[in-house]
């Protein structure tokens, strides 16, 4: 019998580049607090700074007539390259990748000499993704014992050669690349060519292509050019807010309908919160105002070279608290002035085009910010405040392609490990195998999933986490009918073509480092080893004592203290769970487990059976099967998704409920041990 198969949509060039500049983003933005230290100890201390001090500014020599190295030049060359490259390795191959990743920016740092922000973000990524590479050579075959010993080595020796690879051959590319393009923006400026830049940089802001110009062009030049000189005005050729308020302010005075009464609301959130997308939406209404946003770019950039004036770090979100807060010394004047002067430019010419075109804002306005969601990839934090409409749970309609769902729950080793793989197995039987179906903990969420799938008892603490995603609450993890609705969902959403941009740290983090759409699609869950005393025969009983809940939850705890797998404050953390979202997976079924603090309690990753011929009431469910579950890292993962595809079985729930030897039961869950 043939096999339908599902055409995936094609992906245009811009998708692509947003894809791109979305992972930069990535690797730059968690990083933005340490960009905002150095700039602050640049403005400070360095010899044209507020408070010269030569010890933390690096001038002058000390008393032994050695110059001071001062804080400034370490952070700019050392500190920040790291935590960028580490960031990169660790979108592609979590802490392990960011190790690496790091180790390998060593040698490009040192056998450049200057700050390797471009080369950071090359061997970091490269680093994970090479680092995942090797560790699939041999996973599942290690010997019991040797896990340790063989990750450890294989990090070491993979991330030594990585570091002299970069100081041998990245290092002299990378330096050439930035020499170059240095010298290009130097020629702009001389020749007075800097400000038509904004030609190409502020339609690429409203198409969201602007992270591959502004994270990897603009931000390492301009840290470069800032240590040299002081100050850089490569910070504000895209971060002026200028542009954009111009608009919004021609908007308020001529704007009709909902974008009128939008648009007050929409400046204060761009010039104060620093979200440039908010006004996207208003240009993509009206595409003529790119004009405006152009004129208004090229007049901000022009009044800072005439003025020689600059920030001393990126200024990021582009709110204008950030930009004063990274002003040069020297340089208030000139960038107030370019700021205003923008603005000002920007709503002449702004004002111009609404004055003189006939347009239905009111009813564009829901249109047009649907499109700048597309062009995203995913619902923007701030479309609320244009459309009127908050980002309500339940299923939805997304603007691209699903292709990250994530579920929660408060611990992230139970109940949503089970739930994921149950949905994985029913995506990817639709047709869907490059849909990537992770579980995690509500702690450790971010705003990079377009479903978010949760119980419903834990929806409304999810969502702050995770504003731009659809949030799907379900009563169970093992059955439940929302599953259906999100398999059509995701069909629906491949099957209109949508070109969605991949989330930073998922599928971009693998394609901006070569990596294939599925490489570690089920890396957390069914590509885990699991190690050979997760589940023994002794931690699986057939019949057990308890009659209560509580009792079958102390049941199953005291298998795994017996096991030296947790300690007694393990099973208390498991009745506090349970009181706070109930385990009971259906199907039967319940997998009680400590809450996300317990995991210090855990001492290894064990899995316990319990099977209650009779059934025990379980919070008004009835219950034959209870698991206990400790889980370190993802070592559980494989034998929950084993589990879970024998209770979404009818007749292998049946097979378990009438087994009568342990083996039998090791053996419906797949030989999960070998």
């Amino acid at each position: 019998m043939a096999t339908e198969t599902v055409a995936k949509p094609k992906t245009s060039a811009r998708v692509h580049v947003q894809r791109f500049g979305t992972f930069l983003s990535g690797m730059i933005m968690p990083n933005i607090g340490a960009f905002i230290a150095w700039g602050i100890i640049t403005a400070l201390f360095i010899e044209k700074g507020w408070i010269p001090v030569p010890q933390l500014g690096g001038f002058g020599t000390n008393a032994e007539g050695v110059p001071n190295t001062g804080l400034v030049g370490p952070m700019i060359t050392y500190l920040l390259p790291l935590l960028i490259a580490y960031t990169g390795g660790k979108m592609v191959y979590d802490v392990r990748g960011g190790v690496v990743g790091a180790i390998g920016t060593m040698g490009v740092i040192v056998g450049a000499g200057i700050p390797m922000f471009i080369g950071a973000m090359i061997m970091g990524p490269l680093g994970g993704w090479t680092m995942k590479k090797i560790d699939a050579i041999w996973d599942g075959k290690i010997r019991p014992g040797f896990e340790m010993l063989v990750n450890n080595f294989s990090a070491g020796i993979w991330g030594a050669l990585l570091a002299m690879l970069g100081f041998y051959g990245i290092s002299p590319l990378v330096q050439a690349f930035s020499t170059a393009a240095g010298n290009v923006v130097q020629f702009l400026v001389n020749n007075g060519l800097l400000p038509l830049t904004s030609i190409f940089i502020e339609p690429a802001k409203v198409l969201f292509l602007n992270n591959a110009i502004n994270h990897g062009v603009l931000t390492p030049l301009g840290i470069q050019q800032s240590l040299d000189q002081g100050k850089s005005i490569l910070f504000l050729l895209e971060a002026n807010p200028g542009p954009g308020l111009g608009i919004l302010l021609a908007y308020m005075f001529f704007g009709r309908g909902a974008a009128k009464a939008s648009a007050p609301g929409a400046a204060l959130i761009h010039f104060f919160g620093g979200i440039h997308e908010i006004y996207f939406p208003y240009v993509l209404m009206r595409p003529l105002l790119i004009l405006a946003a152009i004129a208004g770019g090229m007049t901000g950039i022009a009044t800072l070279a005439v003025t020689n004036s600059g920030l001393v770090a990126p200024a990021a979100p582009g709110s204008i608290i950030a930009v004063i807060a990274q002003t040069s010394r020297d340089s208030y004047l000139g960038v107030i002035l370019s700021v205003l002067l923008a603005a000002t430019v920007s709503f002449l010419v702004a004002s111009l085009i609404l004055r003189t075109t006939r347009h239905s804002d009111e009813a564009d306005l829901g249109d047009a910010t649907a499109k700048m969601e597309a062009m995203k990839g995913k619902k923007s934090s701030v479309s609320s405040v244009l459309t009127g409409a908050g980002t309500g749970g339940g299923v939805g309609v997304l603007t691209g392609p699903i292709s990250n769902i994530v579920f929660a729950c408060d611990a992230g080793m139970g109940s949503s490990a089970m739930g994921a793989s149950v949905l994985r197995n029913k995506i990817k039987a639709a047709g869907f195998p490059d849909v990537k179906v992770t579980n995690a903990s509500i702690a450790n969420l971010s705003d990079t999933y377009d479903v978010v799938v949760t119980h419903q008892d834990l929806t409304e603490r999810a969502k702050p986490a995770t504003a731009s995603a659809v949030h799907v609450s379900v009563d169970n993890f093992m059955n439940s009918p929302r599953y259906e609705e999100i398999v059509e969902m995701v069909q629906r959403s491949n099957a209109e073509g949508a070109e969605a941009p991949a989330e930073a740290g998922t599928s971009a983090g693998a394609a901006a480092a070569g990596a294939s759409a599925t490489a570690g699609t089920d890396a957390a869950s069914e590509t885990v080893a699991a190690p050979s005393d997760i589940l023994v025969p002794e931690s699986v009983v057939l019949n057990g004592t308890a009659s209560t809940r509580d009792d079958a939850i102390d049941e199953a705890g005291q298998l795994l203290l017996a096991r030296g797998a947790v300690d007694e404050d393990y099973i208390r953390a498991m009745h506090e769970r349970e009181e706070s979202v109930s385990t009971y997976m259906g199907s039967f079924l319940a997998i009680p487990h400590g809450t996300n603090a317990a995991k210090d309690h855990i001492r290894k990753s064990a899995v316990a059976v319990i099977r209650y011929p009779e059934g025990i009431d379980w919070n008004g469910k009835q219950v034959k099967f209870v698991v206990g579950v400790a889980g370190v890292n993802n070592e559980h993962l494989h034998i929950l998704s084993s589990i879970a595809k024998v209770f979404t079985n009818k007749a292998q729930v049946a097979q378990l409920e009438a087994a009568t030897s342990v083996d039998e039961v090791l053996e419906l869950f797949g030989k999960v041990n070998a």
